[in-house]
């Protein structure tokens, strides 16, 4: 498993996409996962009419169970896509998605929604995974990290016009339409990635799907200390960040009476995540992703506090609450990709396997917290701000230790040539 060394990363290779296309298209595999998520929330209400879901905060399954079909779907990608090449992985999985995507706005019970929703995740699960690999097979460190940053400002439109574009259906047509645009989107995405994309995968570095060597670089990425760490902590703050995710639309229409301008509140609260991650891009491979990520994981914990403090006024503002929910969010900006990039570095010539299993770890992790603090929805943001406290505070404990206990010491060495603009 370690005798092969990393062909590729880094060197320059005949490529016939130039930058700004492999970026938009990286960019748009990965959000047709966020938009399976974020066009669905303004749909909450009409889905629970419709199937007759009785707890408010059983909608939040709709969310929940995506996310937890698109951690288990993590698992397996990796080590497709390290046997059988990227691209064939990503147009069956393209295809699947639409399938099931298809399906869900056929359901007629909310058992079924709900199944067919965790069946596109499984799809869904290799956009992040297979794309986070092909992106490994060309850069690494802090040139990765600013890569994915980048590739994040675009995804990032997404979240901000997603609930947009799904309360707009939901003007003209029923929720089931929104399904169909997955369908649509999806195919618009398969035809350019079929057309377009040329296979990344060093034949040098395929690795035949065997169980034992599998379970050995899932060993390998779960005894690197390193690794390991930033692995963790990421799962963990996204968790907060889906814990809002599922109590977003509640949290408007319940507690400030604002559900009619949700999508476009939601929206500037996406937005700060783009600029965030457009600030990232620009300042990581000067500073270094530990040194940023850092300051943003501690940033995040200061202003949670803040967020409780606010949270617990008997009369806390809608204005207050963005203000203070923009800011939190945008420190992911600065941690998501930052983490990311850091827990894939050790792995390069195993780039598949390794983000399949970092991504089923963090997804999972991420999922199961989300669904806790949504579930926790009481009337208030309360339950919501702790959680961004608690997690803020676990992850800045594991980065810690996975940087046996140095924090902001770059391990990249300054100077590395620029990735191309």
């Amino acid at each position: 498993m370690t005798g092969r060394a990393d062909k590729g990363a880094d060197k320059p290779r005949d490529f016939p996409m130039g930058f700004r296309e492999f970026l938009a298209m990286m960019a748009s595999l990965m959000a047709l996962n966020a938009l399976a998520i974020d066009a669905m929330l303004p749909a909450f209400p009409a889905i629970g009419a419709a199937l007759g879901i009785v707890d408010a905060n059983d909608r939040q399954y709709v969310l929940s169970a995506y996310l937890f079909g698109s951690a288990i779907g993590a698992l397996f990608y990796g080590s497709l896509a390290d046997r059988y090449g990227r691209k064939p992985v990503l147009l069956s999985a393209l295809l699947a998605y639409a399938i099931f995507a298809a399906l869900g706005g056929f359901s007629t019970s909310f058992p079924a929604l709900l199944g067919f929703r965790f069946a596109q995740g499984l799809a869904a699960a290799a956009m992040g995974v297979v794309a986070l690999a092909v992106i490994r097979d060309r850069y690494s460190g802090d040139r990765m990290a600013r890569l994915v940053s980048l590739v994040f400002i675009v995804f990032m439109a997404v979240p901000i016009i997603a609930p947009t574009l799904g309360q707009m259906i939901l003007y003209v047509a029923s929720w089931r339409f929104i399904f169909i645009l997955f369908v649509v989107l999806s195919g618009m995405v398969a035809l350019w990635v079929w057309q377009r994309l040329p296979e990344t995968l060093d034949p040098a570095n395929v690795i035949p799907i065997r169980t034992h060597e599998v379970a050995s670089t899932w060993r390998e990425v779960v005894t690197n200390r390193g690794a390991l760490g930033y692995v963790l902590a990421s799962g963990i703050v996204m968790g907060g960040l889906f814990g809002y995710l599922n109590s977003a639309q509640q949290i408007f229409a319940d507690i400030f009476d604002a559900a009619d301008i949700f999508p476009y509140a939601f929206a500037a609260v996406a937005a700060s995540i783009a600029v965030s991650n457009w600030f990232n891009s620009r300042i990581v491979e000067k500073f270094g992703a530990r040194r940023v990520s850092h300051s943003a994981l501690i940033a995040f914990i200061i202003l949670s506090g803040a967020q409780i403090a606010a949270a617990s006024m008997a009369h806390e503002t809608l204005p207050i609450f963005l203000v203070l929910i923009a800011a939190n969010m945008s420190m992911i900006g600065f941690t998501g990709s930052n983490f990311g990039s850091i827990a894939m570095q050790p792995f390069g010539r195993m780039a598949g396997a390794a983000s399949s299993f970092q991504q089923f770890a963090r997804t999972l992790l991420a999922a199961a917290i989300g669904a806790v603090i949504g579930q926790m929805f009481d009337g208030s943001v309360v339950p919501m701000a702790t959680g961004f406290l608690i997690t803020g505070l676990v992850a800045l404990v594991l980065v810690a230790w996975s940087e046996n206990w140095q924090l902001f010491k770059r391990r990249t060495p300054p100077g590395t040539p620029a990735m191309p603009d």
